[in-house]
């Protein structure tokens, strides 16, 4: 509560009074100033009269006065119009207001003197231009008098709010009028001038004024050719596919709307295009319900100029029931199977006797003695004893359960057990739903398959070519995410051990891929030191019955337990079952394959089980190639990337860390390494900063 003498309480009680003192004290100054602006005037009316300047029938007799002592060579000049009136500017007008006076011809004492000045700046405080100073024997006459300057009157914050308003909508209007301007005036030879697509013979798309980023839309190959299409382009595709891909690249480059079917994101479509074509080869492109065929037909196509015939024969009525169908979003094709064992779960889950305990001076919450469950399983399915402890066995594989402190899988006798949903971690968990997954365990090497196919799929329509940037609210609203996420909720109960070795390795590295993609949508990017702890350790996966964060998967399995950066502890205790799944042998290029959505870490990309080591040299080349190793040859000091520094336990000492990095760079860069290594002197390794910013 707010304590009723602190300076906050007093404050908040005196602001009304406060506000009112201010207001009226301003209102009494504006009136004061008035008051003596009206003496003023009073008195300078009485100074013009005896001076003779001012009257009804005033003339006057001269011009020249003595004003600006800084430029002893000039003085101000009154200008006279034509008819013999003074020509009165307001105060109001701007400094650079620019004057001409070709010539002025004045008579003194029977003598006439002509003077001639270029075109000169006035002063916006008066309407007197500066002249040639006058000769010294022709009269002096008083200088006129200063014109009245009106002071503004104090307004209130709310009367300024319009102008304050109209001040930011005229600096706009002047802004894009400049812009405009300035686009009209461009010129083709202008240095500044960067085009893009222009290989599609196009008008310019897209070019850069400093300060101003203007992009043209471009207009398609049907608008170009002024068609109205009502028809349908659509074509099958698979995940991660040469040629689909470059049918995908064709289409968006001639700006047209085209359906794709992928069939690993929607098995269930094979069928039918098996029965279109009579082969499940991909890609197969239909226009309307015509099949045309795959790449080479579309390049025979576009090289025989027969592209606007194909566009215009899809004019006019819509496309027909026989084309294929659009993919249905948010439906759920894939059949699930309830687990064998599941009734006898669920039976379990209710009778036993599920309580807090205390074992080994440690509080454990929701847990039952196997004692308990022998027994149970005995009453459930009628069978002996011997039968049951195998029954209990089987669900502890099936990861039903675990013990408390992880000590063994099952074994009948005084030890204690807790169910998956009754784990304290499971409700940190993304792909943890309101239950866990009863259904059967689907096999690792399918999941593992399917994980990659859908992630692919992923990239293909959400990321830039070169995969640096990431269109993460596209993809939130993706059947492909939705479709991964099952992926992701059907891991909770997966037999990690069945994985090869490659297969395994593949995993991993697409699960953190994956995960941090999860993560920038769920809790965004990490911003400080909280935000990382949130993104890199709390942020959990249920994978094979145990929980997974990024930290663990890079340095509890694929580092092999080893400590993280600036951590004194390892990510794994003894015992922990998750070890059994880490290689046998550390592989350092699983740096430059992980990508944990920030700008300076490696381009995103997923792995296949047959290809994963040739697929991670790759993206070492890639990310070394991409500036990741830099050179100064005078110093003899080379920059590499802080990943290096962060986990240099893997790559060995700094000279050997060179040598093998230069196995991964192109020739100019390896020829410039091996000449700082063939003299045998010092070579400085510094390495560069680390962008946290977003892959956005």
């Amino acid at each position: 509560m707010l304590n009723l003498r602190s300076p906050l309480y007093i404050y908040i009680c005196s602001f009304p009074f406060l506000y009112f003192f201010f207001t009226n004290q301003i209102a009494m100054d504006s009136s004061e100033q008035e008051k003596v602006d009206g003496d003023i005037d009073v008195e300078k009316k009485k100074d013009k009269t005896a001076n003779g300047y001012g009257g009804d029938g005033g003339e006057a007799k001269g011009t020249a006065s003595s004003a600006d002592k800084d430029s002893g060579d000039f003085y101000d000049v009154e200008i006279e119009k034509s008819n013999g009136e003074k020509e009165e500017k307001p105060p109001q007008e701007s400094k650079e207001e620019s004057t001409s006076i070709s010539s002025k011809t004045e008579e003194f004492n029977d003598k006439e003197i002509t003077i001639h000045s270029p075109k000169i700046f006035c002063n916006a405080r008066n309407h007197y231009l500066p002249a040639i100073k006058s000769q010294a024997h022709l009269p002096k006459p008083d200088p006129p008098a200063t014109p009245r300057v009106e002071r503004s009157k104090s307004l209130s914050i709310a009367e300024t709010m319009p102008s304050i308003g109209k001040y930011i909508s005229d600096r706009s209007s002047s802004f894009s009028a400049a812009i405009v301007r300035r686009l009209s005036s461009w010129k083709e030879d202008n240095g500044d001038l960067v085009v893009k697509n222009d290989s599609l013979n196009l008008e310019v798309t897209e070019f850069h004024i400093p300060g101003v980023k203007v992009i043209v839309k471009l207009k398609s190959e049907a608008e170009r050719l002024g068609l109205d299409l009502k028809g349908r382009i659509s074509f099958f595709t698979r995940s991660n596919c040469r040629d689909c891909t470059a049918v995908r690249h064709f289409f968006r480059e001639k700006g047209l709307i085209y359906v794709e079917i992928n069939i690993d994101v929607f098995p269930k479509r094979e069928k039918e295009l098996i029965e279109r074509t009579g082969s499940s080869q991909v890609p197969q492109i239909f226009f309307n319900e015509k099949w045309y065929g795959g790449l080479t037909a579309l390049n025979e196509l576009r090289n025989g100029g027969e592209m606007e015939v194909k566009l215009r024969e899809m004019v006019g009525e819509r496309c027909p029931e026989g084309a294929p169908a659009i993919p249905v979003y948010g439906v759920d094709d894939e059949e699930e199977e309830d687990d064998v064992l599941l009734e006898t779960v669920r039976a379990l889950r209710k009778t036993l006797p599920i309580q807090d305990r205390l074992i080994k001076m440690k509080m454990v919450k929701n847990c039952f003695s196997g004692v308990d469950l022998v027994e149970g399983i005995m009453d459930h399915l009628d069978r002996g004893r011997k039968k049951s402890v195998i029954t209990a066995k089987l669900m502890a594989q099936k990861h039903f359960f675990h013990h408390v402190f992880g000590e063994n899988e099952f074994e009948e006798g005084n030890h204690f057990y807790r169910f998956l949903e009754h784990e304290p971690f499971i409700m940190g968990c993304f792909n943890y739903r309101s239950s866990t997954n009863d259904s059967e365990p689907k096999p690792a090497s399918f999941l593992a398959d399917r994980l990659s196919k859908l992630m692919f799929a992923i990239l293909e329509a959400y990321a830039s070519d070169d995969r640096l940037h990431v269109n993460y609210s596209g993809i939130d609203r993706s059947e492909e995410f939705r479709r991964y996420l099952n992926v992701a909720r059907d891991l909770q109960r997966v037999n990690m051990k069945l994985l090869s070795p490659s297969e395994r390795l593949a995993l991993f590295l697409n699960l953190h891929n994956a995960m941090a993609i999860h993560a920038v949508i769920s809790i965004g990017h990490p911003e400080g030191v909280l935000d990382k702890r949130a993104f890199f350790n709390e942020f959990l996966y249920l994978v094979g019955g145990y929980p997974y964060s990024l930290n663990i998967i890079l340095n509890g399995t694929l580092r092999r337990n080893r400590t993280s950066p600036y951590s004194f502890f390892r990510p794994f205790s003894k015992g922990d079952r998750r070890l059994e799944l880490a290689p046998h042998k550390l592989n350092p290029l699983i740096h430059f394959g992980l990508c944990n959505g920030t700008r300076s870490s490696p381009a995103v990309r997923f792995f296949t089980a047959d290809g994963v080591e040739s697929e991670l040299r790759c993206s070492a080349k890639e990310y070394f190639q991409r500036g990741a190793i830099q050179f100064n040859m005078e110093k003899r000091t080379v920059y590499l990337t802080r990943i290096i520094k962060w986990y240099n336990e893997d790559f060995g000492t700094e000279k050997d860390i060179l040598k093998w990095v230069m196995k991964y760079l192109d020739s100019t860069q390896s020829g410039l390494l091996a000449h700082l290594l063939a003299d045998d002197g010092h070579i400085n390794i510094m390495y560069q900063d680390y962008d946290w910013s977003g892959n956005l």
